[in-house]
């Protein structure tokens, strides 16, 4: 008797065993939460792109100095996306909050950063900020992965001054102002 419980005991923990699935691990290629593709494009030709002559960007009021008051980047840091980069692709992360409120995030996009950087008083770099106005939705992936945000109602807004090097900005109309992957383009800035 015990030769025949032992031998089901076995069996059904080797049918317990084949059973599982292995949904502990994430796998690389699964998609997650998304950043925001920009592309860089020349106004007077709009299916070109055009590199941004040595971009720095950064999320408004991240990079702080020593006092921690907002400050410009004088080095590359984990607070800068790029720093001092000619560049015609960047991906911006989003703010993750409640899903379905509003969210706001600004980025300071400064084109030029060399002439910031050198000693002549007498070049500037020029300094425009975005804004990007989105609402997050949690999207199930798998158990091992869990939830990803997309970004619904995507809305992109350069702040106005008196010396914008952005022209003008447009939200890729084949997205319908969601941003799910990283797969194009989802919006362009032409300068």
């Amino acid at each position: 008797m015990r030769k025949v419980l032992r031998k089901v005991s076995m069996l059904a923990l080797l049918l317990l065993t084949i059973a599982c699935e292995r949904d502990d691990i994430c796998a690389e290629g699964t998609p997650t939460t998304p950043r925001v593709l920009i592309g860089f494009y020349d106004i007077a030709n709009q299916d070109e792109f055009k590199p941004v002559s040595r971009l720095t960007a950064y999320g408004e009021d991240l990079v702080l100095d020593e006092n921690g008051q907002p400050t410009q980047p004088v080095t590359n840091s984990a607070a800068t996306l790029v720093f001092n980069t000619n560049t015609t692709e960047l991906a911006l992360p989003l703010l993750v909050g409640t899903e379905g409120d509003e969210v706001v995030t600004r980025f300071v996009l400064e084109q030029s950063t060399n002439f910031r950087l050198d000693d002549n008083a007498n070049t500037s770099s020029n300094e425009d900020i975005l804004e990007l106005r989105y609402k997050p939705q949690f999207v199930y992936v798998s158990r091992a992965c869990g939830y990803k945000s997309v970004f619904t109602e995507l809305e992109v807004v350069p702040i106005s001054d008196p010396d914008n090097w952005i022209i003008n900005v447009v939200i890729n109309e084949n997205i319908n102002g969601t941003v799910e992957n990283e797969n194009t383009i989802h919006v362009q800035i032409f300068h």
